[in-house]
This record gives C-alpha cells, sequence and structure tokens, in this order.
C-alpha cells in the first residue's frame, strides 16, 4: 500500500540556542558537531527498532511502529529518547554546545510514499505536531512525553508530576510529563487468562516435549 493509516510513536529532537551557537562557531566546526549529534540519533533510534524520518536544520524526527509495529513502541521509543539524550549530554564535545530537548507522543497518522521502492514514508497526523510542540516548549535536557505514550508505557517508566503544557495551535493544554528514566520495579498488571485451560494445556505440552527433545 502507498498509503496507510497507523498507531506509531513519535519522537522529536532539537537542540536549544541553535541560533546562538551558528553565529559562534565556524561553518566547518558547527558542521562536525551536527554529524555527532546525528550519528547519535541515528544509532539510538536504529538500537531501539525506530524508523529516522528525517532531519530537519537541527532537528530530528523518529517514528516507532512503521514500516513494523512492535507491540512495544511507546516503550522502544522512550527508550531511545533517553539514549540519544544521555549520550549526546555524556559528550565531552557535545555537551556544552548541544542542549537538546526532546518531546515524544502517540497516535494514529497517515503514512503515504511514492510507489517508488525504497521511498521516504510522508507521515502526517496530530502526534506529530504534538511531538514537535512538546520539545520546543521543554527546557535543555528535558523529555516531555504526552499522555497517550505515558498510559501506554504504564508503570515500566518513572515520570515527573503531571502536568498541562500550552502548545501553540492547540485550543487546549497537552496533557504531560517529564520522563525520569526507566521504573525501578515494574507496576505493570497482568491481566487474568480467562477460558483457555485447553490452550494453555496444549502449549504446557509442546514446551515439555521442545525441552525433552532439546529442538523448537
Amino acid at each position: 500500500m502507498t498509503e496507510e493509516r497507523r498507531l506509531v510513536t513519535v519522537l522529536f529532537s532539537d537542540v536549544a540556542g541553535s541560533t546562538a551557537l551558528g553565529e559562534q562557531v565556524d561553518p566547518e566546526d558547527l558542521r562536525a558537531l551536527m554529524g555527532s549529534y546525528f550519528a547519535i540519533a541515528k544509532e539510538a533510534v536504529a538500537a531501539h527498532g525506530g524508523t529516522l524520518e528525517k532531519f530537519i536544520g537541527d532537528a530530528v524526527m523518529a517514528v516507532f511502529g512503521l514500516p513494523r509495529a512492535h507491540g512495544d513502541d511507546p516503550d522502544r521509543a522512550l527508550l531511545a529518547a533517553l539514549q540519544l539524550r544521555d549520550k549526546v549530554r555524556d559528550d565531552p564535545v557535545l555537551a556544552d554546545r548541544l542542549p537538546i530537548r526532546l518531546g515524544v507522543a502517540s497516535g494514529e497518522v497517515v503514512a503515504s510514499r511514492d510507489a517508488g521502492a525504497g521511498a521516504d514514508f510522508l507521515i502526517t497526523g496530530d502526534a506529530v505536531n504534538t511531538a514537535a510542540r512538546l520539545q520546543q516548549g521543554a527546557d535543555p535536557w528535558q523529555i516531555v512525553v504526552a499522555e497517550r505514550t505515558l498510559r501506554a508505557v504504564g508503570g515500566r517508566f518513572a515520570f515527573g508530576p503531571p502536568s498541562a503544557t500550552g502548545v501553540r495551535g492547540k485550543a487546549a493544554p497537552v496533557p504531560s510529563a517529564l520522563l525520569l528514566g526507566p521504573a525501578l520495579v515494574s507496576h505493570r498488571r497482568r491481566s487474568p487468562i480467562v477460558g483457555r485451560d485447553d490452550d494453555i494445556a496444549q502449549l504446557e505440552l509442546v514446551a515439555r516435549r521442545a525441552f525433552r527433545e532439546r529442538r523448537p
């Protein structure tokens, strides 16, 4: 299909104060700094199964759940955001010059591309705009996460107090929270399995056979 509707998580990252930096740094040096930043972003996104959608000036946009969807794309996006933020902040060359800020949002988008092989996706939807606006309102080194992503990851991450962020172009403030890191103890609730006794018995039988014969 050249166009489809998907549920994705969008990650936006950009450099705070990049305009002032451009006035202070030689263009070749700035290019080297940005190249290192983009390389870290590319590595972080790929490590967690995301798609690096585009570089826009000093901003990075990545999508998790397209073209391949996983059952934990919001988790992957937050892990990638933490890795990107921490690696840039810990880099002795980049830390003082490229303070980045990040926004993450989940939602339905329409993804379209030309029929040609290898063509890039064009992503449109409210999640894209929300992630971009959240990162614009963040302070350096902050990761701001929208409410739908917060609900999706449950207790697997630690967040600051919930707040409502005023976002340019939005009729109402966007509920969000700052990402602090992975939760020390996961509080994910396990739902009981109902009416699956026979199915579980079959799985246990197959498991015993696989272990006994030492083959899948």
